[in-house]
């Protein structure tokens, strides 16, 4: 059996249990060591064998995990935050399934929501946003054009934006040209829930010159929108003059 599992943010203690227990129990890990906190190989029991991905081809994963299978030994293959984001996972469960080999996901915290906690904000504000935009910039793994940064942009949602801490000046530009004024709020989150987490808020106009100053490269996200204001609205549930099925309205 192999488990897909999501190692959560950076926290080991933000792994799930089940998590948890799969690599426990694992007779082999395959990690994701570019970005998956090495402490959590320490929940490994004795004799477990240990590969990391970051140095190997999706041919030589596969090979590992058909292995083991030979085996009879259980698999976990260790992926950041939640494997369902920017994981690269529907290619080895393909190959899996033509090889007709079980196969499961955990799901795990993802860095997005690492970095709403250590920026203490909330995505989804009344009258400010109610949808929240994943995206990448194009890089060296091309993005389709009707993604864009700039189309995305003129929604005026909060965005989180992967794997672009390398392309901030370009990402002004386009977030810019789509609709956001230069000093809307945004922030940049270097390894949410790590240990050396770092916070920088700063505007959509100076976001490189912002991780110029800190010397942060890459291992960051990007958040963007006005949710990191200080205007919204308050809950309509929690209303004293808005009813539910739980509880009659007050006023």
């Amino acid at each position: 059996m192999i488990h897909f599992v999501g190692a959560g943010s950076g926290a080991p203690d933000l792994i799930t249990i089940r998590g948890k227990n799969y690599l426990e129990q694992a007779d082999v890990i395959i990690y994701a060591g570019s970005l998956v906190n090495p402490a959590l190989l320490d929940y490994a029991k004795p004799g477990c064998e240990i590969f990391n991905s970051a140095t190997m081809t999706l041919e030589e994963v596969i090979s590992q995990m058909e292995r083991a299978e030979k085996e009879n030994k259980m698999t976990v293959r260790l992926h950041t935050g939640d494997p369902c984001l920017y994981g690269a996972i529907r290619e080895q469960m393909d190959r899996l399934k033509e090889l007709k080999i079980n196969f499961d996901v955990c799901p795990g915290v993802s860095s997005f929501c690492g970095a709403a906690a250590a920026l203490e904000a909330e995505y989804t504000l009344p009258n400010v946003s109610q949808s929240v935009i994943i995206t990448r910039m194009a890089g060296r793994t091309p993005v389709p054009e009707r993604e864009s940064i700039r189309s995305f942009a003129a929604h005026g949602a909060t965005m989180v934006i992967f794997l672009s801490t390398g392309l901030l000046r370009e990402l002004s530009v386009e977030l810019i040209a789509g609709g956001y004024a230069p000093d809307t709020p945004a922030a940049i989150v270097y390894k949410a829930t790590w240990p050396d987490e770092k916070v920088m808020r700063c505007t959509v106009a100076d976001l490189a010159e912002t991780a110029e100053r800190n010397r942060v490269r890459k291992t960051a996200l990007i958040v963007v929108g006005h949710c990191l204001g200080s205007d919204y609205d308050l809950s309509r549930l929690y209303a004293a003059d808005f009813s539910t099925e739980f509880r009659e309205a007050t006023k």
